[in-house]
């Protein structure tokens, strides 16, 4: 499905100015880009972060998940670097929506873990897709990236969209006892690189 873009604008923040690109399908799915410096005037390779939104951890700034604080570091890594991009998917709990995320949410309360949970609710466990990221990028002509990601399977998925992964910048931050059982799921069951570092 092609993703068009809408609009621009200048979007201060407390990490500095990007521009703010918005994209939308023609089911009037909504996306968000922000970017620095692109298109670049230089060689160098733009650091992107794919970031699933997350409503609980990106604006209210839960300690069940790393989300909030991995937004804020690519924010800043992107304004130090000087050249990237952040593609801000709409894609609420890895893909599954607001409200079936908090109902997972209570089966976590009663011992069971992220994974555990969204099978119970019959969902799988990450339901995101990424094709709508090569049009957003390429609409600041963008083919090839350094990705800030913990997650092999976000690699090859956008590999398999025709995005090329040059290389891998971990991103562990936000780590907390409240979320340590999260973390440990990611990297035990679902392949994430958080430790191994």
């Amino acid at each position: 499905m092609l993703y068009r873009f809408i609009s621009k604008a200048k979007l201060p923040t407390a990490h500095g100015e990007f521009d703010i690109h918005v994209f939308e399908n023609d089911e009037g799915q909504e996306h968000i880009m922000l970017s620095v410096g692109l298109p670049s005037q230089t060689d160098a390779l733009p650091i992107v972060r794919v970031h699933s939104e997350c409503l609980t951890g990106d604006a209210f700034s839960s300690l069940k998940c790393d989300c909030g604080p991995q937004l804020n570091a690519a924010m800043k890594a992107i304004q130090a670097h000087g050249t990237g991009a952040i593609l801000y998917l709409r894609q609420e709990g890895r893909g599954i929506g607001l409200t079936n995320k908090i109902r997972a949410y209570a089966l976590q309360d009663q011992g069971h873990d992220t994974l555990e949970a969204n099978l119970l609710l019959g969902l799988p466990a990450d339901a995101r897709t990424y094709e709508m990221c090569k049009d957003m990028l390429a609409s600041v002509g963008v083919t090839q990236v350094a990705l800030m990601t913990n997650n092999p399977n976000k690699i090859n998925d956008l590999t398999k969209h025709g995005i090329d992964v040059v290389k891998r910048i971990p991103l562990v931050v936000g780590v907390n006892p409240h979320n340590q059982d999260y973390l440990d799921v990611k990297e035990e069951k679902m392949g994430h690189m958080i430790h191994s570092e």
